[in-house]
């Protein structure tokens, strides 16, 4: 793996190669994890750094807690990391800023949403817009500060809410008005069938050469059926991302497993679900009595 390539450029080609599945890392070892699993790119969801940190998905976190993230799960992984990045954390001097950190930080590319403050999860009812032309000004300033410091190379992904909001028809207008505002990706967020998955992709391709990388979120729980890789791929999506997914997984067991402990005293019948210390030292390529180097990438 190069370690002088941007990571947007790599997450690029693999873009161009075929869909990228992306599980979402809410620290480095998961990051580890996913990358010893063979996946090509990780993703930092906000609903996760957020509820990992004690807090509702609301915005309520610092533009630093979020690079910090960023930069654990892209120094973990070694992979190309897009990374959540809310609203913005203000207004247009606040999305050149987060652009920068996030680049800075490691990541391949951020996606910012027209929600206004307080923003809330993209699967819940009840959510407020910003005005396209708020959001148009938002993409151009991100877009400027990617040419800035990483000669475009980190990626600027524009998402809308507006299907939930204003409807299918408005989320295709905005999601052009960021395209020309220079979004290199969009995300059309709560879309509640493949047919809408389709016919979205199918309107960025009336752009012709300016059509964007169409990033899909396949979240559980939510408005959006289970659909597979293989289909997405099909319905003419690049990157699909799982939030929450490892998270969810990681807390179910954790619940199930102080259930245990609390009722029988002991966590013996749990043993089979743990991860083993030689598992653990493998993941992070330990080896007691030797020298540990901290990754270059």
């Amino acid at each position: 793996m190069s370690t002088n390539e941007h990571p947007g450029a790599r997450l690029r080609a693999l873009m161009q190669h075929d869909t990228v599945m992306a599980p979402g890392a809410f620290n480095a070892l998961v990051a580890r994890a996913v990358a010893q699993a063979g996946f090509g790119a990780c993703y930092v969801s906000g609903g996760a750094i957020s509820v990992g940190a004690g807090v509702p998905d609301v915005g309520l976190l610092t533009l630093d807690f979020f690079a910090s993230i960023v930069r654990q799960v892209a120094q973990g992984s070694g992979l190309p990391v897009i990374a959540d990045a809310d609203t913005g954390f203000g207004e247009e001097e606040m999305v050149r800023r987060t652009v920068i950190e996030y680049n800075h930080a490691g990541g391949a590319g951020l996606h910012i949403e027209d929600q206004v403050f307080p923003k809330r999860c993209g699967h819940l009812d009840g959510k407020s817009l910003q005005s396209v032309d708020q959001m148009v000004s938002r993409v151009q300033w991100a877009r400027k500060a990617s040419e800035d410091c990483s000669s475009g190379d980190f990626l600027i992904c524009a998402r809308t809410d507006a299907k939930g909001v204003e409807g299918f028809d408005s989320a295709i207008e905005r999601a052009k008005a960021y395209v020309n505002a220079g979004a290199h990706m969009i995300f059309p967020e709560g879309l509640t069938s493949e047919d809408e998955f389709e016919r979205f992709a199918g309107a960025m391709d009336e752009l012709g050469d300016k059509r964007p990388f169409m990033l899909a979120n396949m979240t559980e729980f939510g408005k959006t059926p289970m659909i597979g890789i293989d289909r997405f791929k099909t319905l003419g999506y690049n990157i699909v991302i799982y939030p929450v997914s490892t998270m969810r997984l990681a807390m179910g067991a954790i619940t199930r497993a102080l259930s245990e402990l609390k009722s029988e005293g002991t966590l013996e019948g749990q043993l089979g679900n743990m991860q083993t210390r030689d598992e653990l030292y493998d993941l992070v390529e330990y080896t007691p009595g030797t020298p540990w180097e901290f990754p270059a990438h």
